[in-house]
């Protein structure tokens, strides 16, 4: 798992710069390949020190490994060598997608966290990975991230993230569970390939992608993620020519979003304890006024006010309505304010933007 997102980050700087280039959905702010660097970054380091005996943070677990070596094959016959089966893959996940959430950015990173978050719940408690276990995953990750969303819209990568969860789900019920290395090959495969299938379909879901003849940024970064997965896991290569062909991804096209028209407003961000009630307020009048309203609860432990910690993102006109109706329901942290109409240097502060 660490190799993992290891993996995705890297890709995702490599790539950064086109994913930015074609990102004009839901706003043309050409931040999507920035957005999920620094968002699966923030995931990355955070399991810097997991089984080195390294001290996490304060809400963190950290599980020492054995110390005894792991020797084998890995699905393609590829030699393993690593700690015993002492490391919990939820565990180290729960923990990744923590840090990311706290630290998400955008639509794209916000999402991405809320997809790590869900595939850690299934994988608690076990040691590998497996092809049962990853169409699990993937299914609680999928659901999540379409309700995470007030406003959910297909042709995003919300669709990309439901095409791999479906082709491995198929997978596992055509092998009738098989847990074996092979299986979760195969499952890899398949996830990868119903993601780029359901990439290119993406220019044709949105018309303002189909206007600009491109596929969808957040789309093509989770396709890369998939791959990164399927890389590590398999001990294999990236496949280089996965994004051949994609509309509007040749290093030689334009950056679509310069030519688009800037969007008005600012996207606000924060995290913020809230009951059921005034989570479920909060997002109600966050719909009445923005759009792109994305609330996921970060953990399933109440406070001894009976709260719960949210991440909350949304896209409106004006900061100040926005930041008096959270305030009105608790004490926010973590606040970003960022204009939609440019790419973002997000300024993490208080609401008066004063740095902390």
């Amino acid at each position: 798992m660490k190799r993992w997102l290891s993996k995705a980050e890297t890709a995702l700087g490599n790539h950064s710069d086109r994913l930015n280039a074609i990102n004009i959905f839901p706003v043309a702010d050409g931040d999507t390949g920035t957005n999920l660097y620094l968002t699966v970054r923030a995931a990355t380091e955070a399991l810097g020190g997991w089984g080195n005996g390294a001290k996490a943070g304060p809400s963190q677990t950290v599980l020492r490994d054995s110390g005894a070596p792991l020797h084998g094959t890995g699905v393609h016959g590829t030699p393993v060598h690593g700690a015993a089966g002492h490391n919990d893959v939820g565990a180290v996940l729960a923990v990744a997608g923590q840090a990311a959430m706290e630290k998400a950015r955008g639509n794209s990173g916000t999402l991405f966290s809320v997809f790590l978050c869900a595939a850690a719940e299934p994988l608690a408690g076990h040691t590998r990975l497996s092809s049962p276990l990853l169409a699990a995953a993937l299914n609680r990750a999928q659901i999540r991230a379409w309700t995470a969303l007030s406003d959910p819209v297909p042709g995003t990568m919300l669709s990309v993230i439901e095409a791999a969860s479906r082709a491995v789900s198929a997978v596992d019920s055509a092998l009738n569970g098989d847990d074996s290395n092979h299986a979760l090959g195969l499952a890899l495969d398949a996830a990868v390939q119903a993601a780029l299938e359901a990439v290119i379909r993406t220019e044709s879901q949105l018309d303002a992608l189909q206007a600009a003849k491109v596929v969808d940024a957040g789309g093509v970064g989770m396709l890369l993620i998939l791959d990164c997965l399927r890389s590590a896991v398999l001990g294999e290569e990236l496949q280089s020519e996965l994004l051949d062909g994609l509309h509007g991804y040749d290093v030689q096209d334009p950056h679509i979003h310069t030519s688009m028209p800037d969007d008005d407003g600012v996207e606000v961000m924060c995290t913020i304890n809230l009951s059921p009630l005034d989570a479920a307020t909060l997002r109600q009048r966050l719909d009445q006024m923005g759009d792109s309203v994305i609330m996921s609860q970060l953990g399933h432990s109440a406070d001894t006010d009976g709260k719960y910690r949210w991440r909350v993102h949304v896209h409106v006109r004006e900061e100040a309505p926005a930041v008096a109706v959270i305030r009105a329901l608790g004490e926010p942290t973590e606040i970003s304010i960022s204009e939609l109409a440019q790419a973002r240097n997000v300024e993490v502060g208080d609401y008066n933007g004063h740095e902390r």
